[in-house]
């Protein structure tokens, strides 16, 4: 695809997305994130308009209590204050990053507990997820604010998800860490789990340099955990939703998220695969923008039978994001290399 195709995609995409129903949580962040990322590459007003009022009327109705996952919405908080310069943004910001700082749920060495809603969720439990909900997020605030202590949690929370759920032989990531039980549970390579995890080493790689200790030891971690997906990349361009199965399906969202990774790292030798990548995704997304394949919210699931059999019916939040994260990085991919 060249520059005008993407572009032309990106605009069905987010119109698409901002058709969809979101309430204040995580689908909604994910979505609403990509189209923030769809409007920093493009430079299209009206998808950051599109952002601003759809938070402008939701701030109007109220918002429900904090959790781990709703932090996700933080993201396009970020960029509409970068955007207008208004300060009841940031300040909601501040308080979601003052959350996960004071009060969000945590065990061992102050690891962030997954949690989908005010109650204590997944005792003890790590999930890749939260990479993308809260630490991502609380890095780029940490940074935005000139915050360290917030800057050394978010690396810290790297940190630790990589030492309890990347496997050291296969480098990829597992789905969810128990503590309690010291293991992985079902012990599965979720393929959307690896795509919270490198998309967002991958951003954390932009945001910081070599002077961050944890710098070297994110990009380790992704260099190995893209070469070993790389290999893992179906002939259609997709990744199946359980890596290392073969019988389970494409899944779009993970594949777009693993892409995005490959395309912001910019490793020569993955260019084919990046094609590949963005011939398969463009092929799951239709005329009205909607995107194709993309499996429903998922627990960590007793067996590989049970992700199997994850629906994949409906248009979801996060496969609108992850897609329009996939093709800004694109497009930018391109204007890095022209």
């Amino acid at each position: 695809m060249d520059e005008s195709g993407i572009r032309s995609l990106i605009g069905l995409v987010v119109d698409r997305t901002m058709r969809l129903d979101f309430s204040w949580d995580w689908p909604g962040g994910v979505a609403l994130y990509g189209v923030a990322r769809a409007w920093e590459a493009t430079g299209e007003e009206r998808y950051l308009a599109a952002i601003k009022a759809w938070v402008d009327e939701y701030l109007e109705v109220g918002l429900p209590p904090f959790n781990v996952n709703v932090c996700a919405m933080g993201h396009c908080l970020i960029t509409l204050h970068e955007a207008t310069g208004e300060d009841r943004y940031m300040e909601l910001a501040l308080r979601k990053a003052a959350y996960i700082e004071k009060e969000a749920l945590r065990f061992g060495e102050s690891v962030l507990q997954h949690t989908v809603s005010s109650k204590n969720d997944f005792p003890g439990q790590a999930w890749a997820d939260t990479l993308f909900m809260a630490a991502y997020f609380l890095l780029r605030m940490g940074l935005k604010a000139g915050n360290k202590a917030w800057v050394d949690d978010a690396l810290a929370q790297y940190y630790w998800h990589e030492e309890l759920l990347q496997d050291p032989i296969t480098n990829l990531y597992y789905h969810g860490y128990d503590d309690s039980r010291k293991d992985h549970m079902s012990g599965i390579f979720w393929a959307r789990a690896n795509a919270w995890a490198a998309y967002t080493m991958a951003r954390a790689l932009e945001l910081t340099d070599y002077l961050y200790p944890m710098h070297m030891q994110i990009d380790g971690s992704l260099r190995d955990q893209l070469a070993a997906l790389a290999r893992l990349q179906a002939p259609e361009g997709l990744w199946h939703t359980v890596l290392d199965d073969g019988s389970s399906y494409c899944e779009t969202s993970a594949s777009a998220g693993i892409a995005a990774a490959i395309a912001l790292r910019g490793y020569p030798l993955h260019r084919k695969r990046l094609e590949r990548a963005a011939a398969g995704i463009a092929a799951n997304i239709s005329a009205d923008g909607s995107v194709l394949s993309v499996s429903g919210g998922t627990a960590v699931m007793p067996d590989v039978e049970a992700y199997r059999r994850i629906p994949r019916k409906r248009v979801q939040g996060w496969g609108q994001g992850l897609a329009l994260a996939f093709l800004s990085a694109l497009l930018l991919s391109g204007r890095k290399e022209a």
